[in-house]
């Protein structure tokens, strides 16, 4: 069992959320430390699955059509999550997605789409 590890897509990509999780020990890469800058949602969300790391995203509509078709086809994904980002303050996504960890491991966390706001 094995704690999440967090991808943040180029729109999430706040570097004052990504100091916060790393200063509390969440293993964070994002889309331009991966060089997947401009790539698309599909790439992304590969990506991450091979890397073994659960998406972050404000990209709601996308990601959600994407993990519907994954789910459809048979494909497996590592996880995503789902944040609105009128809604989310850095401090509140932090302590949202900290009890998120801490409540599921990144196993359960395969072919799942979580909302953030169930974690607020």
């Amino acid at each position: 069992m094995s704690e999440i590890r967090l991808y943040l897509d180029e729109d999430v990509e706040a570097h004052a959320l990504i100091r916060a999780l790393r200063g509390r020990g969440v293993d964070v890469t994002t889309t331009s430390e991966s060089g997947l800058t401009e790539t698309s949602d599909e790439a992304q969300l590969l990506w991450t699955t091979q890397e073994g790391c659960v998406l972050l995203t404000y990209n709601a509509a996308d990601f959600c059509r994407l993990h519907a078709r994954f789910m459809k086809q048979g494909l497996h994904h590592a996880g995503i999550l789902i944040a609105e980002q009128q809604r989310h303050r850095v401090g509140e996504m932090l302590r949202s997605l900290l009890r998120l960890r801490a409540a599921i491991e990144a196993e359960a966390m395969t072919d799942r789409l979580e909302f953030l706001n169930r974690w607020v």
